[in-house]
């Protein structure tokens, strides 16, 4: 997993409350696990003009001209600006993947589902929680600003303004170092690598009928 420390980047601004995870990707393609090459089929409906497929060749696909990220100004966007609820409905891990690699590594909202918000930590996207009214500005600044940016400083916890205006976040602890550390539940495993292999050495000492 990649480390998160500091990240600056463009923001794009999606301005819907109660956004699903069947919105961010849509269940035709949850049938592949390997992580990657869901960049394109995020927010496909809203994206394009026709549902789509897997395996399909979505840069052929007729785009919505009216959606944000179809827009020039947040082509390169990697910081994601949304309303309350973010990623509601069902648990499908596939939305962290499909956000991440379409290049967001931070999402900023008042408010998310739960089990998008703890996956988003498994997979190294940093939700953000900020009050309304900090919301409410940052989509004002983007929408006056075009190409604005925005610096996230995970170890100071701080979402740092052109203008160097800071809005502080709150953090766990354990998610922090793991994102700063770019441990995802299989690093943190890793971690005790030298352990493992020495029970599974006593292990089949003790029990070698177990290893025949």
């Amino acid at each position: 997993m990649e480390k998160f420390i500091v990240h600056k980047g463009v923001v794009a601004p999606l301005d819907r409350s109660n956004v699903d995870t069947d919105a961010i990707i849509p269940k035709q393609y949850l049938k592949s696990i390997s992580r990657t090459g869901f960049g394109p089929t995020l927010f496909d409906d809203w994206r394009y003009v026709k549902a789509g497929e897997p395996g399909m060749d979505h840069s052929k696909r007729e785009k919505r001209d009216d959606f944000v990220l179809n827009q020039p100004a947040y082509k390169n966007s990697s910081i994601l600006l949304a309303r309350e609820n973010f990623g509601c409905g069902s648990s499908r891990e596939h939305a962290v993947w499909a956000l991440e690699d379409f290049g967001f590594r931070a999402v900023i909202a008042p408010s998310y589902a739960d089990i998008f918000f703890n996956n988003s930590f498994k997979n190294g996207l940093l939700p953000i929680v900020l009050k309304e009214q900090e919301v409410d500005d940052l989509f004002k600044a983007v929408a006056e600003n075009e190409g604005y940016e925005l610096t996230v400083d995970l170890e100071n916890q701080k979402v740092i303004t052109p203008d160097n205006k800071e809005y502080t976040f709150d953090v766990d602890e354990f998610r922090k170092y793991c994102l700063l550390n770019g441990l995802d539940d299989i690093g943190l495993t890793l971690q005790h690598a030298d352990e493992i292999r020495d029970y599974e050495t006593r292990r089949q000492e003790q029990a070698p009928w177990l290893f025949a």
